[in-house]
């Protein structure tokens, strides 16, 4: 179902969006050794019932997808982290909002590979909908990699590139989050 963290993190930043959240905030660092992630929203926010609900891969309140009865989006997240040794909290109040916080070491074996960042990116910033959504990516320099640390909000490329369901303005922000993601080289 997943076969990279940016997978899971688009799955977490579409829940935001689904959720009716006007700002979303999605940070995505490597440092230190870890795979680290936090998206928080404004959205709906869940009651304690709920969020145990939406941890249980047995259990789905159905309105996501109709006549599913099961959700299986932050339990896997949830088995993958802790079958790598890694930490995961989920909080949420009622009207609230909700904040997702999961990290994996970068060198365990059960980690899943980190994906295409970019086009997590591009792809979160496409949802449709009325929301701002913050990214926040650092990544520290390795062995013959350069790191890199940058933010970008949704209104502002917007602003420049135009409707983010156009084709065109989402292959314009790609690239420049390209740009953004690798310094120094054509992507």
């Amino acid at each position: 179902m997943h076969a990279s963290v940016c997978d899971y993190v688009l799955d977490v930043v579409q829940n935001s969006v689904e959720a009716q959240a006007r700002n979303v905030e999605l940070d995505l660092f490597e440092e230190g050794g870890r795979i680290s992630v936090r998206v928080a929203d404004d959205g709906r926010g869940m009651t304690e019932e709920e969020r145990s609900r939406a941890l249980d891969p047995f259990r789905s309140s159905g309105g996501k997808h109709p006549g599913r009865r099961v959700g299986l989006g932050l339990p896997f997240l949830e088995q993958a982290v802790r079958a790598a040794e890694g930490e995961f909290s989920l909080e949420s109040r009622k009207n609230q909002g909700t904040t997702l916080r999961f990290s994996f070491p970068s060198g365990h074996l059960d980690t899943p590979p980190l994906g295409d960042v970019p086009g997590l990116f591009r792809s979160a910033l496409a949802f449709d909908g009325a929301y701002e959504l913050r990214i926040r990516r650092r990544r520290e320099a390795r062995a013959g990699a350069p790191g890199t640390e940058y933010e970008a909000a949704r209104s502002e490329l917007r602003e420049a590139a135009g409707d983010l369901s156009c084709a065109s303005a989402l292959i314009l922000v790609g690239r420049y989050l390209e740009s953004l993601e690798y310094p120094g080289t054509d992507g």
